[in-house]
């Protein structure tokens, strides 16, 4: 089969190699047990990507292997006990080995892919709804009525915290960078457009008669103690990740004079220990989308020879919605 490997650590520019590689077995799952087989269409491409290009990422392999964290495609082979079956379209996420032709994903990380999707947004599912979902309502506890301030809110992770939130019922602020961004995060379902390089946090908080109850920040960096700042009293800010690179550090006086809480937001780890509590999410999700909550916004659409191009427009905050790998 065709693969995509990382060969060296030197970044997207350098470190991928377009190869042949015998396919996968079911036991080659990174969870005990057999996983389920599926003939890739479109692989999802992610920041975690990046950061293995560089040695960055929490999860390390040893050199060479095949990354990709997400796929969606066709069913080949399944354990008896598994909720698909041979043919079917699924949306799956296997946290390595989606950038080739056949991946092999955990069968509580795969999920039949409703008529309404196509592969491309299945590609986008799992990694930025399951992570969204489980920030949003099972970490910030967001609530119908409430309001939730979404950072890189045009980027695929953003667009799915988006549309999530409006499907609890939240009212929805978006911080970007541009108006292409902004365009973007409307389209995905956003109330209010903030700019990222503007009095953003005074805004949200004009808006908002006070202060936002949740902020959801896959960014850091240096707008994190503003978005702090624009919580109301007993307000959550859930950090998902530090796309901005540098990790900030709190004084913890400001969440004592303002009753405000930080909360951490780890799906993955967190559901490769609890099987059961990631079936409960994917439920919720694909009740969100047959309620027509969510759709993923694709963006940028590149063949499985074009990775490393892919990678560098998400490097270079140049993505807008899922940026994808046609593999098929």
């Amino acid at each position: 089969m065709r693969a995509i490997q990382i060969v060296e650590l030197g970044g997207p520019e350098s470190a991928l190699a377009l190869v042949e590689l015998p396919e996968p077995e079911p036991s080659h799952t990174m969870t005990p047990g057999s996983g389920v087989l599926i003939d890739v269409a479109v692989a999802g491409v992610s920041f975690p990507e990046l950061l293995q290009t560089r040695g960055e990422y929490q999860l390390k392999p040893p050199l060479p292997f095949v990354p990709g964290a997400e796929v969606a495609g066709i069913v080949r082979s399944a354990p008896d006990d598994a909720p698909v079956k041979a043919g079917d379209r699924v949306a799956a996420f296997c946290m390595l080995g989606g950038f080739a032709e056949v991946a092999v994903a955990p069968e509580f990380l795969t999920f039949a892919l409703p008529g309404t999707l196509d592969f491309a947004q299945g590609a986008g599912l799992i990694l930025n709804y399951h992570t969204a979902y489980f920030a949003l309502a099972l970490r910030g506890r967001l609530k119908d009525g409430e309001t939730a301030l979404i950072h890189g809110a045009a980027g695929g992770l953003g667009t799915a915290a988006l549309q999530v939130a409006k499907g609890l019922g939240a009212r929805t602020l978006a911080v970007v960078s541009s108006d292409e961004k902004e365009a973007v995060a409307r389209n995905a379902g956003a109330n209010e457009v903030l700019r990222s390089d503007g009095p953003w946090k005074d805004q949200a908080k004009e808006l908002t008669g006070g202060g936002v109850d949740v902020v959801f920040d896959p960014v850091g960096g240096d707008r994190f103690t503003d978005s702090l700042r624009s919580l109301r009293e007993e307000g959550r800010l859930v950090v998902v990740g530090f796309t901005a690179g540098a990790i900030p550090e709190v004084k913890v006086n400001r969440l004592l004079l303002n009753n405000v809480e930080v909360v951490g937001a780890g799906w993955g780890a967190y559901v490769i220990g609890d099987p059961e509590r990631n079936r409960l999410i994917g439920h919720a999700v694909s009740g969100l989308i047959e309620s027509g909550y969510v759709r993923p916004i694709v963006g940028g659409r590149y063949a499985l020879a074009q990775a490393s191009e892919a990678l560098r427009v998400i490097d270079e905050r140049r993505a807008t919605g899922k940026i994808v790998l046609d593999i098929r």
